[in-house]
């Protein structure tokens, strides 16, 4: 496992697409990802990348905080910074800012991405809506073929169903805060969004 991924993150994968009675071909077909790949991250022997994981809830039709959740939900989050649940990836860290409500459909994190790291090798697609609100560095984000050019202070407002990246064009780390919304049926959307 890489260093510093979180250690839940592959079990809980592979326990949401048994639930789902997806073999790790049936996840290949719908993710776009290699059952090779799919194997590695659930025996946590190698990180994914947030791409990944959006790719995998996607096709898993869960939030992307699905595969952080504990057993303990809750009506009220309270986070401390010490107890965010935190993912890191090449170049990318991604801490959770707030998991656990029923039903929950939003999903913030904060975001920090090194100089030249894109937070995915291709353009991605899901359901829903994102915000991000630039804290720090400097940052493009590719939108439906658009590019738009963040700075402190900057913020974004899209919906999720256009293909998107996002890659840090500065010399220093970037900070994002960054929220998902997740539509209320979020299988159903995702997959059409996939083409299933």
């Amino acid at each position: 496992m890489a260093e510093g991924a979180h250690p839940e993150v592959g079990p809980k994968i592979r326990a949401i697409r048994e639930r789902r009675g997806y073999s790790l071909r049936a996840l290949s077909k719908l993710s776009g990802l290699s059952t090779n790949a799919i194997s590695r991250i659930e025996r946590c022997q190698t990180s994914p990348t947030v791409s990944t994981l959006h790719r995998l809830a996607m096709a898993l039709g869960v939030p992307i905080t699905e595969f952080f959740e504990t057993a303990d939900r809750r009506a009220t989050v309270f986070v401390r910074p010490d107890q965010r649940k935190i993912f890191r990836g090449d170049g990318i860290i991604m801490e959770s800012l707030g998991i656990g409500l029923p039903g929950q459909q939003l999903e913030p994190f904060l975001i920090k991405l090194e100089p030249g790291i894109c937070d995915s090798s291709t353009p991605i697609v899901h359901g829903g809506e994102e915000f991000v609100f630039c804290l720090e560095g400097e940052i493009e984000y590719q939108i439906g073929g658009k590019k738009h050019r963040m700075t402190k202070g900057d913020s974004l407002l899209f919906q999720a169903t256009q293909p998107h990246l996002c890659q840090n064009v500065g010399d220093a780390t970037a900070l994002l805060f960054l929220i998902f919304q997740t539509s209320n049926q979020p299988s159903q959307s995702r997959k059409k969004h996939l083409g299933k």
